[in-house]
């Protein structure tokens, strides 16, 4: 379920309490972890992590007037979810990921790009993290194009 808020603020003051600690908490850690050179936005009515049209200036494949999506973060009707286009594109990230997540003890309800939770102790933050860090903007913008092609 898209949000039409303008801001991170807006769309945070938007959620139930429960949810916007969640959410929160998870910002926290993206933003704790988030390579130089991404920016932090509202992106398709969620919060998002992009590269910047200054950095990349084709932006994204499906909408270049769009950013490349990197990371993002929101609130469903039946769950919340991190959107990580890193582990989307990548097998070695996506096997990382896997493993390190599953030694965390915690049960990962993973998509393509998507880790669903219900609540913040369903996910596991460190490894959130972890994979936030993994590569740069330039490694990023790499990989995304090797999978252009």
């Amino acid at each position: 379920m898209q949000s039409k808020a303008k801001t991170v603020k807006e769309y945070l003051s938007e959620l139930p309490p429960d949810r916007k600690a969640a959410i929160s908490a998870v910002r926290e850690v993206i933003l704790k972890n988030l390579p130089k050179g991404f920016e932090e936005m509202m992106q398709y009515g969620m919060i998002g992590y992009s590269v910047p049209h200054s950095v990349y200036p084709p932006g994204y494949h499906c909408d270049p007037k769009q950013p490349l999506p990197f990371v993002a973060l929101a609130s469903q009707k039946n769950h919340m979810a991190v959107y990580m286009m890193n582990i989307y594109m990548d097998k070695e990230t996506e096997n990382w990921f896997t493993k390190a997540y599953k030694a965390t003890g915690k049960k990962l309800d993973i998509g393509k790009s998507c880790i669903r939770f219900k609540k913040l102790d369903d996910l596991a933050l460190d490894v959130i993290g972890q994979a936030v860090g993994r590569k740069s903007v330039k490694e990023y913008i790499a990989l995304y194009e090797k999978n252009r092609k």
